[in-house]
């Protein structure tokens, strides 16, 4: 599902961060208030204390059904080779943020169906656990409708429901939702144009948004106002994403072709290898006044790292001027450089780049071949607009 905002660190799960918006906050507190009333009536004979304790273990199954969906996407994604920087949960479910987008149909469909494929485990297991503990469906189970009703009945009723719907509305053929980015690796497969499959997915989305927009508004006339009012927020926000994919792929039309190597400066500042602490700091980091230098081996023209200014300051102010430059470069610091074909479209989601401000350009044996700097996408995205 769609997504936006910062967040806060909830949990770290494989290394990917799970972080929350501040509106998923107030979200949960609603989510367990109405769901204590739910509860109530599903388990009439238990106490307020039992009633609450599975409202609150029901929000925590719902929001976690949420994670472990878009933590499907994030795995199959880090499996494909895209960086997953992390997922945040929201008000209207979650999102998985990824480094970049498909690359392929194959690729496009099998991290958008890893999604409803988690849910739908979710949801058989919960109608599993149900059928194993009681006679009844869970549907009866959770409405309350059965003989032998338990707030653990309850729970795996609510987990079949919850990820029952969770599955329907995600599978709808609407981008951004899964379904969408599904009908769009089908339509990129057909017509071999991945903007023209978004353009397809899109409308498709925009579709079922006013469609969405259209049912809140009759609901909301007919009496059912929080209802109503909620579809038409849920799809307004839908149709929000929807047209940014569109608007988004006509864009990246337009600069299409546009790599990493016809941005760079193919004369950019290095340090070789071997160099003093001092000798960089003087020769180098005090002269150019950058943030950070490429570290290169002089006899092949090898990138060996980059390094940053304040490492040798640093250095320098612990009294060891002659240590070599090669013992300063920070591992965390190798995705500060891309392949010379990295398209134009892939940069302008980089995280590095963000980040450093710049990358280092390098071919395909590792050698430099020049520097990318924010400001050259800046210009070229102004002058494709």
């Amino acid at each position: 599902m769609f997504g936006g905002g910062g967040s806060t660190q909830l949990a770290r799960v494989f290394g990917i961060r799970i972080g929350a918006s501040p509106g998923w906050f107030l979200f949960l507190f609603l989510m367990i208030w109405y769901l204590s009333t739910l509860f109530g009536n599903s388990l009439p004979d238990a106490s307020d204390t039992t009633t609450y304790v599975t409202a609150v273990a029901g929000a925590a199954l719902f929001f976690l059904s949420i994670a472990l969906h878009e933590l499907g996407h994030a795995i199959v994604a880090r499996r494909n080779g895209i960086d997953v920087l992390g997922i945040d949960l929201w008000v209207f479910g979650g999102l998985a943020k990824l480094s970049r987008d498909s690359q392929s149909p194959g690729e496009e469909f099998r991290v958008a169906a890893a999604g409803p494929a988690v849910t739908l485990a979710l949801a058989v297991l919960g109608a599993i656990g149900v059928r194993l503990l009681s006679d009844s469906s869970w549907d009866a189970s959770f409405f309350g409708d059965s003989d032998d009703s338990s707030p653990l009945l309850a729970l795996l009723a609510w987990l079949a429901l919850v990820n029952t719907g969770l599955l329907i509305f995600n599978l709808v053929p609407a981008f951004p939702l899964d379904g969408g980015r599904i009908a769009r690796a089908l339509a990129w497969k057909v017509t071999g144009d991945r903007h023209r499959a978004t353009r397809l997915a899109g409308r498709l989305g925009l579709g079922f948004a006013y469609i969405m927009i259209a049912g809140g508004g009759l609901l909301a006339i007919n009496g059912d106002i929080t209802d109503g009012i909620w579809l038409m927020i849920l799809g307004w926000f839908l149709s929000t994403g929807a047209r940014s994919a569109v608007v988004g792929s006509q864009f990246a039309e337009r600069i299409e072709g546009v790599t990493a190597a016809d941005l760079m400066d193919a004369e950019p500042v290095w340090i070789p290898r071997g160099t003093p602490a001092l000798a960089a700091h003087d020769e180098f980091f005090l002269r150019y006044q950058l943030p950070w230098i490429p570290v290169v081996d002089e006899n092949d023209g090898v990138l060996s790292g980059v390094l940053r200014g304040d490492r040798v300051e640093a250095i320098l102010a612990d009294g060891r001027p002659t240590l070599p430059i090669d013992e300063l470069i920070d591992p965390a610091d190798t995705t500060a450089s891309v392949p010379v074909d990295t398209p134009l479209e892939h940069l302008l989601g980089s995280e590095p780049l963000r980040q450093f401000g710049a990358l280092a350009v390098v071919d395909g044996a590792g050698r430099l071949c020049g520097v990318l700097s924010i400001e050259r996408v800046r210009r070229a995205l102004a002058a494709n607009v």
